[in-house]
Parts: structure tokens; C-alpha cells; sequence
């Protein structure tokens, strides 16, 4: 192998995996190691590039690349951080290996706030498919603790982690909806989303945790984002529908959003007074099999969605879908409808 100075070849790379020479792919990972910060920022994008095209070929290399998490430089750490988000998201078990490191980036207080947010948001993809991984006392500890102090962008990653935690293993996080629920009234709309759908879905395999959280769940029925309020009813919703008895169920509140404007709580709503109702042997116990709420796998497959909803710009009209201009009226200019 040529020992000359060069930030790392795609086609060199791509080359050596396709031929098996597992080693070799690893030492030219290892060399740059020690190159200037401009050819290790370079070979990183390379690196990236070709995760995208064919994420499966770099899995001998990833063991490697975790010792980018300590570079001096924050860049390299940033840029190494969101390969491993990428990994972990489209293959969790490749990216298990760097669940010490990732972990121990997240819990260095004195780490770019933004490498935290990377590395909380690939623990949180490992733990959706590898639970056991991520769910030492320790993690959840560090997932938990950042709630009260970090950073917007940070926070917004730490309980998408919980999220995807419960998602993993509802029974995991059962003791620690109590305090989570502190955090439901978080300024972050992501944040509020990401925990009251947490405690959703540990509801569904433990709901007698729910009820150190009812009274905080009862409270986001009034939240301002659709998506909050429904899944605090479909929480609820999952309680009611349990033998649990020592909570007062917010009925009139739940009643009222049957006919919220939005369809997401509205069906979330009736799954909920469904539930709540002492006559309907439907739901007691079991799954609300029709309108696909109230189960962990209905909370799994719609949250994406919901979470692209929330972060998607205010850009088009709500009721007719036509692009709004940046600058007019608060009107929409085709149907007349107000934003």
C-alpha cells in the first residue's frame, strides 16, 4: 500500500471491500488517523459518501472509526458522530459496537453540544431494534439527566432516544415516567412529543406506570401542538382501558377533543372515551384492533410521520396544500383560508 499522505480514496475504499481485504481497508482507516485535520475531514466525507451508496460495506470498518470520537478536533468528532447516526438508523447492529463510545460522548459535559445530540440520537436508533445495548442504568441516567439542563437541539435528541428506548423495551423505562413526566411541559414541541409518546407506549405493556403521569398527561390535552394532545388522550386512553382503578380519568376533557379539528387526536380521542367507557368490553384489556391505536406497533409505525409534521416548515396552506409566499397576508391567496 502506498504510504504517501492522501485523504482516503472512495474508489480505493470501495475497491478493497469488494475484494475481501478486510485489513487492509481497516489500516488505511487507522493511518489517516494521524493525518493534518483537513485530509481526516476529507476521508470522513468520504467515508459518508460511500455509507450512502452501500451502508452494509463499511461494517468492518466501524470499530475502527470509533476512535474519531476522541479526535482533538470537534469537527471530526461532529462528522464521525452523524456517520454512526446513519448507521445505527439503517443497521443498529452494526453500530453496537460503538455504543461505549457514543455513550461516553453524550455523558462529557464539556463536549460541542451538538456531538451530544448526534450521539444521543444514535443510541436512541440502537436501542429501537437492540435494546438490551442501550439500556444500562448509566445510559439512561445520562438520557434523563440532559433533559433539565442541555440545549434545545440536544433535549429534542435525548427524548427521541427514550422514545425509541420504550419503543425497544416499554418495560425499561416503567420506573422512570415520573420523573420524565416533569419534562411534558418542555418549551420544545419535539420534546413534549417524544415523552408523552414514551409514556404512550410503556403504557401499553405496563399502564399502572402511567398513573404517576396521569396528571401531567391530563395537562397536554390542552397543549398547542395536535400531536401532543393526541397522544397524551391516547396514553390516557391506555389506561383506561386497564384494571388499574386508583386515577381519576379526565372524561369531560377526552370527550371534548372527539371533535378536535385535527384527525390525529380526534381519532385518538374516541379511542380514548372508548376506553374510559364502563359499558365497552372492546377494548378492556385488549387492543383497539379497528382504528390501529392504543398498541405499541400503531405508536411505531405512525410516529415518523408525526415527527415530520412537526418539523416541517408552515410553508403551505392547510386546507387546499398550495405553497405559500413568504411574505402577504395571513391568507391563503387560492382558497381564502387564514394561517
Amino acid at each position: 500500500m502506498d504510504d504517501s499522505t492522501q485523504s482516503l480514496s472512495a474508489d480505493y475504499l470501495s475497491d478493497v471491500l469488494d475484494e475481501g481485504a478486510y485489513e487492509d481497508a481497516v489500516e488505511y482507516v487507522e493511518r489517516f488517523q494521524s493525518e493534518p485535520v483537513d485530509e481526516r475531514r476529507e476521508s470522513l466525507r468520504t467515508i459518508r459518501s460511500l455509507l450512502e451508496h452501500r451502508p452494509s460495506a463499511l461494517d468492518p470498518l466501524l470499530p475502527a472509526l470509533t476512535s474519531f470520537l476522541t479526535d482533538s478536533e470537534r469537527s471530526i468528532r461532529l462528522r464521525t458522530a452523524k456517520i454512526f447516526v446513519s448507521v445505527a438508523k439503517n443497521a443498529p447492529l452494526a453500530a453496537e459496537p460503538a455504543v461505549s463510545p457514543l455513550a461516553a460522548r453524550l455523558a462529557d459535559e464539556d463536549e460541542f453540544y451538538y456531538v451530544r445530540a448526534r450521539a444521543a440520537e444514535a443510541l436512541g436508533y440502537v436501542a429501537l431494534e437492540c435494546p438490551d445495548a442501550v439500556a444500562s442504568p448509566e445510559i439512561l441516567a445520562e438520557l434523563r439527566v440532559g433533559l433539565s439542563f442541555d440545549a434545545s437541539e440536544v433535549k429534542e435528541k435525548l427524548a427521541k432516544a427514550l422514545e425509541y428506548v420504550a419503543l425497544g423495551n416499554p418495560a425499561r423505562l416503567r420506573h422512570q415516567l415520573s420523573s420524565l413526566s416533569e419534562h411534558f411541559a418542555d418549551e420544545s414541541e419535539l420534546v413534549r412529543y417524544h415523552l408523552v409518546t414514551t409514556a404512550a407506549v410503556v403504557g401499553c405493556e405496563c399502564p399502572e406506570a402511567l398513573v404517576s403521569a396521569c396528571a401531567a398527561l391530563t395537562a397536554r390535552l390542552d397543549d398547542e401542538s395536535p400531536f401532543v394532545r393526541g397522544r397524551a388522550a391516547e396514553a390516557l386512553g391506555v389506561l383506561g382501558r386497564s384494571t388499574v382503578t386508583d386515577w381519576s380519568p379526565p372524561n369531560a376533557k377526552i370527550a371534548a377533543l372527539e371533535t378536535d379539528d385535527d384527525a390525529f387526536v380526534a381519532e385518538r380521542a374516541r379511542f380514548a372515551v372508548a376506553a374510559l367507557d364502563d359499558e365497552n368490553t372492546t377494548l378492556s384489556g385488549g387492543d383497539n384492533v379497528t382504528s390501529g391505536v392504543g398498541t405499541i406497533q400503531s405508536i411505531r409505525e405512525t410516529t415518523d410521520d408525526a415527527v415530520d409534521e412537526i418539523t416541517s416548515p408552515d410553508s403551505a396552506c392547510p386546507n387546499c396544500g398550495l405553497a405559500l409566499p413568504e411574505a402577504g397576508p395571513p391568507m391563503c391567496p387560492q382558497c381564502g383560508a387564514p394561517y
